[in-house]
C-alpha cells in the first residue's frame, strides 16, 4: 500500500493499494508498482480450474499471502460458451471505482531500473514499511507499506538481481549494487554428458540433443557425429552434381556489396495511415518494406502478426475480422474439446495421444521459464502453451508434437496474450515450417542444401575451407534452421527477426540469407584461428545472446542486392531466392517495392523453400519455390 498523506490519521480511504513486481523489460531489470486498477496481464489472467469445469482467476502475490482463486461466474467475450474447456484468456479486472478515482490512484504508479537503486530501508511501524531511495536524489519515491506481509519476498527477490549490503551507518538501511553481468537467459543447456554419452543421446533424439546438448560440447569423437548425421538426415551429402535442380558453382564476380541502412519501427501512427475507415489495409507493399525495414513497435505486434502470418486478411474489414475471429474461436474449442474429452481408460488405449501429452508437459515445463510471463510456478502461460500444443495435436494429429515446437509458439503467446488468436498465428506459422518437423526431415535436408549453395557463390575459399574441416554438412546450422534461430537470440530480437521474415521481403528464403550474413561475420575468426571441426562447432555455439540482429539483418539484406544484382547468377540459385532470370529487373537500388510482387506469389507464406507434400508433386523440382 501506499499512503498518500503521512501525516493523517491512516484511514482505509487514504490507502492506495498495487501491486509491487520485478520483471525483465529488453534485458533490463525493472522494479514497477501499480495501483491495482492499473494492474496489467499477467496478475489477472483466467486459467483453468483443477477440477476441469471452472474457471478461476489467477493472482500473483509477491508477499507471503496463498495464491488467491476466485471462482468467476462468467467469462464477458466471445469465448464465454466455451467455459467448459477452459477457456483461458487476458483481460484487465474491472474497477469498483469511479472514472475519476481511478485517474487519481493510476498517477501513484512508477518503476525504475534496479540498476538505479542506491539503497533500500526496510523499518517497523505495527507493519512492514520500505523506503527506497534512488540514486538520483531528486526523484523521492512513496514508501512502500507491506500491511499484509510480503516485504521479506520482495526483498528475497532483489537479491537475485543486486547485491544488498548493510549500511555501516544504519542496520536498518541496505546498501544496493548490481554486478555487471547476463542476469538471465531464455533457456539452459544442462546436458554434462561424455562422448558416448552425448553420441547415445543424439542418435535417439537428435532434436533435443541438437537444441540443447551441443551447444556446451566441447570435444568429441568426428567419425561418429558425422556418421550419425548420415543416419539421421539421408543423403545429407551435399553433391552438386548428383542432387536434382543443382549444378556445380564456380567462382563468379558479385560485384562490391551494397550498403544498406535500417529504419525506426512502425509506429501505431504509421500503421493506422495504412487503415481506411472500414479497417481495410491499403497500400499493403509499402507496408510490408516499412516492417521489413524496421519492424513493429511492440504496441502495434498483436494485431500486425495476425496480417503478417495471414490470419487475417489484409482486404478484410473490422466487421469481417470479428466474424472471422467467432468462427475461429468455435472452431478452435471444438478441436479442444476432443482432447479434453479423452477419459483416462481412453488414453490408456491411445499410445500416441499419450506420449504426445508426456511431451508436451516435458517441455512446457523448460520453455523460456526466465521470461517473466512464463516463470514461476502454476503460471497460466504454461497452461496456454500446454492446452494449445494438445490442441495442434487434434489439428494435425499425423504430425502431433515434435520438440523444438513450444519454442516456436512461445513468442507467439507472448505477444497474443489470447489462447485463440495464439493458436491460428501458431498454426499459420507450422505451415511454414511443417517439414522441418516430419520424421523424414525433408526440410531440414533441403534447407542445409540450399544453404550450402549459397555459401559456395558468396565464399568459395570459405566453403573449400569448410570442406577441408569435414564441416560442409552445415549441421552446424540445424538448430538456426529448425527453430528460425530462437535459440540464438534474446527474445526481443526474436520477435524482431520474425516479423520481418513474415514480410516475405526481400526475397524468398531469406532466413538462409540470415545464416549467411552470421558465417560472413565469424569466417575470418574461423579461417584465421584454423579452426578445426570442433573448434567450428564449439564457435558457432557459443554465438548463442552474442549476435546483433539489426546489423545481421543489414548485411543479409545487402547479401541479397548483391546476388540480384549479379548478371550471371546461376539458376538454381535465382530459384532458391525466387529470382525470375528471365525477367529480372536492371533495378537493384531496393528490395521494396520490386520485390513485392515476388512475395506476393507464394500465397501459403512459404518461406523454407519447399512446399507441403501436395504441392511438391505439381513440379520435377519440388524442393524449390518459384
Amino acid at each position: 500500500f501506499l499512503h498518500p498523506s503521512s501525516d493523517e490519521e491512516i484511514e482505509p480511504d487514504f490507502l492506495v493499494s498495487g501491486t509491487l513486481r520485478i520483471l525483465d523489460k529488453d534485458a533490463e531489470i525493472v522494479v514497477e508498482y501499480r495501483p491495482l486498477e492499473d494492474a496489467v496481464d499477467p496478475s489477472n489472467m483466467l486459467c483453468a480450474g483443477k477440477d476441469s469445469s471452472s474457471v478461476v482467476e489467477w493472482a500473483q502475490c509477491p508477499g507471503d499471502r496463498p495464491q488467491s482463486q476466485q471462482l468467476l461466474e462468467a467469462q464477458l467475450s466471445y469465448e464465454t460458451e466455451w467455459d467448459m474447456v477452459n477457456a483461458v484468456s487476458f483481460r484487465k479486472r474491472r474497477s469498483s471505482n469511479m472514472e475519476g478515482d481511478s485517474h487519481e490512484r493510476s498517477r501513484w504508479a512508477f518503476a525504475f531500473s534496479v540498476s538505479d537503486l542506491r539503497s533500500v530501508t526496510v523499518r517497523e511501524e505495527g507493519w512492514t514499511f520500505i523506503i527506497l531511495q534512488l540514486k538520483d536524489s531528486s526523484t523521492p519515491l512513496p514508501h512502500l507499506h507491506f500491511h499484509q506481509g510480503g516485504s521479506r519476498a520482495f526483498l528475497d527477490s532483489l537479491r537475485r538481481f543486486a547485491l544488498l549490503t548493510e549500511s555501516p551507518s544504519d542496520h536498518t538501511c541496505l546498501l544496493v549494487s548490481t554486478p555487471n553481468k547476463a542476469l538471465s537467459q531464455s533457456f539452459e543447456n544442462l546436458l554434462d554428458d561424455n562422448n558416448f554419452g552425448l553420441v547415445h543421446k543424439f542418435k535417439r533424439d537428435p532434436y533435443v540433443t541438437t537444441l540443447g546438448g551441443l551447444s556446451k560440447v566441447t570435444n568429441y569423437l568426428f567419425d561418429e557425429v558425422a556418421d550419425l548425421l548420415g543416419e539421421v538426415i539421408p543423403g545429407l551429402e551435399i553433391n552438386q552434381q548428383e542432387e536434382p535442380g543443382f549444378e556445380v558453382i564456380t567462382r563468379i564476380d558479385l560485384g562490391v556489396r551494397p550498403e544498406v541502412s535500417r529504419k525506426s519501427p512502425l509506429t501505431a501512427d504509421d500503421w493506422a495511415r495504412h487503415q481506411d475507415a472500414d479497417g481495410r489495409m491499403k497500400d499493403v507493399p509499402d507496408l510490408k518494406h516499412a516492417v521489413f525495414k524496421g519492424g513493429l513497435c511492440h504496441a502495434l505486434r498483436k494485431e500486425a502478426w495476425k496480417f503478417l502470418l495471414g490470419y487475417y486478411p489484409w482486404e478484410s474489414t473490422h466487421e469481417e475480422r470479428k466474424t472471422l475471429q467467432r468462427e475461429k474461436t468455435d472452431e478452435y474449442f471444438r478441436m479442444k474439446l476432443q482432447w479434453k474429452s479423452v477419459s483416462e481408460e481412453q488414453e490408456r488405449r491411445n499410445s500416441r495421444l499419450r506420449d504426445y501429452r508426456s511431451l508436451i508437459e516435458k517441455d512446457v515445463n523448460r520453455t523460456d521459464r526466465t521470461n517473466r510471463f512464463y516463470e514461476g510456478i502454476d503460471n497460466p502461460g504454461l497452461v496456454l502453451l500446454h492446452d494449445i500444443l494438445m490442441t495442434y495435436c487434434m489439428y494435425d494429429f499425423d504430425l502431433g508434437y515434435v520438440q523444438g515446437m513450444s519454442d516456436l509458439l512461445s513468442p507467439i503467446l507472448y505477444v497474443m496474450e489470447n489462447e485463440v488468436d495464439a493458436f491460428w498465428c501458431f498454426v499459420a506459422f507450422m505451415d511454414q515450417m511443417h517439414e522441418n518437423f516430419e520424421e523424414q526431415m525433408q526440410g531440414m535436408k533441403t534447407q542445409l542444401i540450399q544453404l550450402s549453395s549459397l555459401l559456395r557463390l558468396l565464399d568459395l575459399a570459405f566453403w573449400n575451407y569448410l570442406e577441408s574441416q569435414d564441416s560442409g554438412y552445415l549441421y552446424f546450422c540445424f538448430r538456426w534452421l529448425l527453430i528460425r534461430f530462437k535459440r540464438e537470440l534474446s527474445f526481443v530480437d526474436v520477435l524482431r527477426l520474425w516479423e520481418v521474415m513474415w514480410t516475405g521481403l526481400p526475397c524468398e528464403n531469406f532466413h538462409l540469407l540470415v545464416c549467411c550474413a552470421i558465417l560472413d561475420s565469424e569466417k575470418q575468426k574461423i579461417m584465421e584461428e584454423n579452426y578445426g571441426f570442433n573448434e567450428i562447432l564449439k564457435h558457432i555455439n557459443e554465438l548463442s545472446m552474442k549476435l546483433d540482429i539489426e546489423e545481421i539483418l543489414q548485411k543479409a539484406e545487402g547479401i541479397c542486392l548483391q546476388i540480384r544484382s549479379c548478371k550471371d547468377l546461376p539458376r538454381p540459385v535465382a530459384t532458391i531466392l525466387g529470382f525470375d532470370v528471365e525477367s529480372r529487373c536492371a533495378d537493384s537500388t531496393g528490395c521494396g517495392s520490386a520485390l513485392a510482387s515476388g512475395a506476393a506469389r507464394r500465397e501459403g507464406g512459404i518461406s523454407n523453400g519447399h512446399l507441403r507434400e501436395s504441392s511438391c508433386k505439381q513440379s520435377g523440382r519440388g524442393a524449390f519455390v518459384s
